[in-house]
């Protein structure tokens, strides 16, 4: 985010199953704090209940429908995934998703984001992704997470995290991320949703 402020987004991807959105959500509750969450359209198809308890209190974003590469994909196509995706969590969360598109994959080019912009979304990717999705098969640990999202802090910085596991459960970055709120804010960072991004000053 372009600012000078000692300010931080906490953002979470939803594209597989539901594991961690329950202790992710109580655990941003208890701190009174907001996050930005992204869901692909055929989770909020599969997982109304979870879209509908991300949106009742924080932003929703637009991952796609089904997660695909971008590249591989016509302007048709794309405008397809992300207009399927939109109505799916309008539908699930029953509020007004942001004007945010990130890309599956982080996969960007020049023409994939304009052709987002034509459809009056933003494109927000991310500072560093704390690779918790990644589970201890491939190679992750708490202690990792929580590492690469210190280590990537700096003004205005954007925390790429999910909520869903590898299939067997376990969601690093639901049991990394009280760690790394008290990281965050021992550090004199400030939590801030993306949202205020919409308004007239944005994180300034």
């Amino acid at each position: 985010m372009p600012t000078s402020r000692k300010v931080v987004a906490l953002t979470f991807n939803a594209a597989w199953d539901e594991s961690g959105i329950g202790t992710v959500l109580a655990e941003l509750r208890r701190r009174r704090l907001s996050a930005t969450f992204f869901p692909t359209g055929q989770f909020a198809e599969e997982h109304p209940a979870a879209v509908r308890a991300m949106g009742a209190a924080h932003g929703l974003g637009n991952h796609s429908h089904s997660h695909p590469y971008f590249d591989d994909l016509s302007t048709a196509e794309r405008a397809d995934e992300v207009r399927r995706a939109d109505a799916a969590i309008r539908a699930a969360s029953g509020t007004e998703p942001l004007p945010f598109f990130r890309f599956p994959y982080s996969a960007t080019s020049e023409e994939s984001v304009a052709d987002v912009n034509d459809l009056g979304y933003a494109a927000v990717e991310f500072t560093t992704d704390t690779n918790g999705y990644l589970g201890a098969e491939g190679g992750m640990s708490v202690d990792e997470a929580v590492e690469r999202a210190v280590g990537a802090l700096a003004p205005g910085a954007i925390l790429q995290m999910h909520v869903g596991s590898t299939g067997d459960g376990v969601v690093i970055d639901a049991q990394a991320l009280p760690r790394i709120i008290d990281a965050v804010q021992e550090e004199g960072y400030e939590v801030i949703d993306l949202r205020g991004l919409l308004g007239p000053t944005g994180a300034r």
